[in-house]
């Protein structure tokens, strides 16, 4: 940033900061320039913009003038008064209702110097405000928990919330029920619907499930793979909200008898937009609807973020490098491997290479990359895409599923005959995998001349790295949960979730627990021999591929996640 920096004297919180060794002068003075141009305090440009540390921000204001400082931690968002400041005012000054006594309301911020808040919020409420010095970067984190709290019913809305935000639908088909045109397209629950999707894109979570029951609606988020309650409306408002819902997925409202898919785009922005896949299933008290979150960021993350260790990741890559042969991603709904066959595709996916997916459905659409929707309907299976990709001229090809005889043999002879074929499986582990392509009726040449790696995983949650805690296990603890003498003899610390204002009970998102294992020439010589499941995972744990428990112990040593989730997650 270019600012004059030279008629600028520093005075007050900026003089403060640079006295005490948090700021060197010439950032102060352009952080000085740059917040009063942005019309912002400056504590919060700084934190913002990571230019010093938070909390100790607000000591050294505290310090200045001498007062003390509020840890926000120990105020719970539901003992804050609710609806006393508008949530305009909250949001504009980054001021916090703490708690009132009598006439006087008390005021969380972090700038001292902010007046102005102070001032709006006494006329807007006609209470004495007296202001409380608390870290801003908790401040921010305790007023978006704050909303929340006091505002998930259609009531409270406030359209600024929503700015910006477009949905792509469908017509409205002629209903034959007794929701009305009216009813669907009114104000409330358009609003509500777009809240909920929008919090749960905020939150992190996966999965959104609208359920109704004889005498209750809920919707719970999906967050690491936890389902959670987040809002409880009226029941007389669940078939506004399915109709509403239905509407943007494009589905007839009319039909409640049988399920329907569908999509949603979300458009947050100009240039970012979040899909969802979108099921109905009639159920005794009206229909359930599961929006499933489909964001296309997520299969850009890189190999680096997913969670592999670096053996593994590189015989995925080696394995990716290969100009034919077979990659089988296994694991039950849920843990992960369509993000890890697209990371996969990703890296692929360049001016020189043809590739081709056939799945049930797209999920997220990849830029380069053909991709086709299989509907048996219309008699387009994995079998018959397959088909015609081998017509396509194709480098790679990607099967969403192989879930028959066919369809594998298809596979297994473009992966012979000088294609890259990536799918799925729904196995539990690598040896698995192998023995349950023999038990569809594969010949047992033809999958060890074809199958090159197999992946197998889960999805552990990651301990908060801000509240998580060491605890100690007996060794003899240890040694029963399958840790190694050796790996014991290091000395590693176990952590154990704590829970905080940043964290979901001590976990904050999940990482990938894998199993890889690379088909070499004696694993071949066994599947060939038609060698049971145990037989085969005994050879590969000889030469060294880590199971999906082993490897779920090595996070735990990292600290990346706890025993309890390890024991969850791969403990039979």
């Amino acid at each position: 940033m270019a600012t004059n920096q030279s008629n600028i004297t520093l005075t007050g919180l900026a003089r403060r900061f640079v006295d005490d060794g948090l700021l060197d002068e010439a950032i102060a003075k352009d952080a000085f320039v740059q917040a009063s141009q942005n019309r912002i305090p400056l504590i919060t440009y700084l934190t913002q913009n990571k230019l010093a540390d938070s909390s100790k921000l607000a000591f050294s204001a505290a310090m200045e003038f001498g007062v003390s400082v509020l840890d926000l931690s120990s105020f719970l968002p539901e003992m804050m008064p609710e609806k006393i400041v508008d949530e305009k005012l909250v949001r504009k000054h980054n001021a916090l209702p703490l708690f009132k006594r009598g006439n006087r309301l008390f005021i969380a911020v972090s700038d001292p110097t902010n007046i102005q808040a102070l001032d709006e919020i006494k006329f807007n409420t006609g209470l004495s405000t007296d202001p409380v010095l608390v870290d801003d970067e908790r401040l921010r984190e305790a007023i978006d928990k704050y909303l929340e709290s006091h505002d998930t019913s259609m009531g409270d809305l406030d359209d600024t919330d929503l700015e910006g935000i477009e949905t792509e639908g469908g017509e409205q088909e002629d209903d034959e029920g007794d929701v009305s045109a009216n009813e669907i397209d009114d104000a409330p629950i358009v609003k509500y619907v777009n809240k909920m999707l929008l919090d749960a894109i905020r939150g992190g979570a996966s999965d959104v499930h609208f359920e109704p029951y004889e005498k209750i609606y809920r919707v719970r988020y999906r967050t690491d793979g936890m389902l959670k309650e987040m809002s409880r409306p009226s029941i007389k408002l669940a078939p506004k909200i399915s109709a509403r819902i239905k509407i943007m997925a494009q589905l007839d409202i009319s039909e409640r008898r049988v399920p329907q898919d569908g999509r949603i785009k979300m458009k947050l922005s100009k240039t970012k937009a979040i899909d969802f896949r979108v099921n109905t299933l009639p159920t005794l008290w009206g229909e359930k609807i599961v929006l499933r979150i489909l964001d296309p960021s997520q299969a850009k993350l890189g190999i680096d973020a997913l969670g592999y260790e670096e053996d593994q990741k590189q015989l995925y890559l080696d394995a990716l490098a290969q100009p034919q042969g077979m990659i089988l991603v296994t694991g039950p709904t849920g843990s992960g491997k369509t993000v890890s066959l697209y990371t996969g595709l990703n890296i692929l996916n360049t001016e020189d290479i043809n590739i081709s997916t056939a799945e049930d459905p797209a999920e997220i659409n990849l830029e380069g990359i053909n991709q086709v929707n299989v509907n048996n309907r219309v008699g387009l299976g994995f079998a018959e895409a397959l088909r015609a990709f081998l017509r396509q001229d194709p480098d790679v090809i990607m099967v969403g599923e192989i879930r028959d005889l066919e369809t594998a043999n298809i596979a297994i002879k473009a992966a012979q005959t000088g294609h890259l074929v990536l799918s799925t499986l729904h196995t539990n582990s690598a040896p698995e995998t192998l023995t349950r392509m023999m038990n569809m009726g594969v010949p047992a040449f033809n999958i060890a001349t074809s199958v090159s790696l197999i992946i197998a995983q889960r999805l552990g949650r990651r301990l908060c790295s801000a509240c998580k805690q060491p605890g100690d296990v007996p060794k003899d603890v240890l040694l029963t949960e399958g840790f190694t003498q050796e790996q014991i003899d290091t000395g590693f610390k176990l952590y154990h979730p704590k829970g905080c204002d940043k964290c979901n009970g001590g976990y904050k998102g999940r990482v990938g627990i894998y199993e890889v294992v690379k088909v070499t020439d004696k694993l071949a010589s066994m599947i060939m021999e038609e060698a049971s499941s145990i037989q085969i995972a005994k050879q590969a744990e000889a030469e060294g591929f880590r199971n999906l428990r082993q490897s779920a112990l090595m996070k735990v040593i990292e600290g990346v996640t706890s025993l309890e989730e390890a024991n969850r997650v791969t403990k039979d």
